[in-house]
């Protein structure tokens, strides 16, 4: 199996004290001046361009797309493509970004880039009026279907409290490189959905998550699955109604991205970037109390831009 390190990747030892960041809302996330330069960032933050102008700052300061993706390497990028609506709707991942993340993976030299999700709507119209299919193919992916059951493999989940095992889509277990690109937005049942929600779409029971405690199913699930990076959208993000929305009028334009190898790290950036606290979503708190992750922004190094 190429990705067996991929499961079990720790957090690592990167964690820079001292960066001194206050995510206190929309308005002070972006405030103050970088400190000096660390020799690695844990998360950047970054306002105020498109998502393809910010995807490039973002990753520039990460340490460029090499950091991440190797020559001959096949990599999968896996957005929020679950909703049969339109992209100014901010029900799935901004398509201007996902074609920009292709594009930088065989600019480092993949060899292959699949994209694919298991939708909740019908997964051809998904793909079709998210934009999705068109920018992935557009920059060279592969697009598939996440539907068919054949593809997923079951697996355990060691450190799992409720969620012990479930199947996982084959691409992801198969692959060398997993970048996780879900979009920023209100979630009735989850209260909201960015990075460790958006690993649904790669496991087959999701059902059973619902029906068995999702907070503690989702953390559980974080335990195991920990994507090489994690690019959240928060161009458009959906205030209310979500996961699906019901207008444009749930939608705010924050002209926003997040960054990081830690999908705790930058589920509670998203949180504080949406106006919550990151304690205020129960399945962040428990992903950090179970060590997926960390959820202590104060004491990360981060990078942040306005453009």
């Amino acid at each position: 199996m190429k990705r067996r390190d991929f499961f079990k990747k720790s957090i690592g030892a990167g964690v820079v004290a001292g960066a001194g960041v206050a995510f206190g809302g929309i308005g002070r996330i972006f405030a103050g001046n970088n400190n000096p330069l660390p020799a690695k960032y844990d998360l950047a933050a970054i306002k105020g361009g498109e998502p393809d102008v910010m995807f490039d700052k973002a990753i520039e300061v990460m340490g460029g797309m090499k950091n991440y993706v190797k020559s001959g390497q096949t990599v999968v990028v896996k957005p929020n493509i679950g909703w049969d609506v339109i992209p100014e709707k901010a029900a799935n991942t901004n398509p201007v970004l996902v074609k920009r993340i292709i594009e930088q993976c065989f600019d480092a030299g993949a060899k292959e880039v699949y994209v694919f999700d298991y939708t909740c709507d019908e997964w051809t119209r998904c793909y079709s009026n998210s934009g999705i299919e068109k920018a992935a193919k557009d920059a060279g992916a592969k697009v598939v279907p996440g539907n068919v059951e054949k593809y997923y493999r079951e697996v355990d989940i060691p450190e799992g409290k409720n969620l012990k095992t479930d199947k996982v889509h084959e691409l992801i277990l198969d692959s060398d490189v997993f970048i996780n690109v879900p979009i920023l937005k209100s979630h009735g049942s989850a209260k909201l959905t960015i990075c460790m929600k958006n690993l649904m779409g790669i496991a087959w029971g999701r059902k059973q998550w619902h029906r068995n405690d999702l907070h503690q199913c989702i953390a559980d699930f974080a335990t195991y699955c920990k994507p090489d990076l994690n690019v959240v959208d928060a161009y458009y993000v959906m205030k209310k109604n979500g996961p699906r929305g019901v207008s444009k009028e749930d939608v705010v334009t924050m002209k926003s991205l997040l960054i990081s190898e830690d999908m705790v790290a930058a589920d509670a950036a998203g949180a504080k970037l949406f106006g919550l606290e990151p304690d205020d979503v129960p399945y962040i708190k428990i992903a950090d109390e179970m060590g997926a992750g960390t959820k202590d922004l104060d004491n990360l190094s981060i990078s942040r831009q306005k453009l």
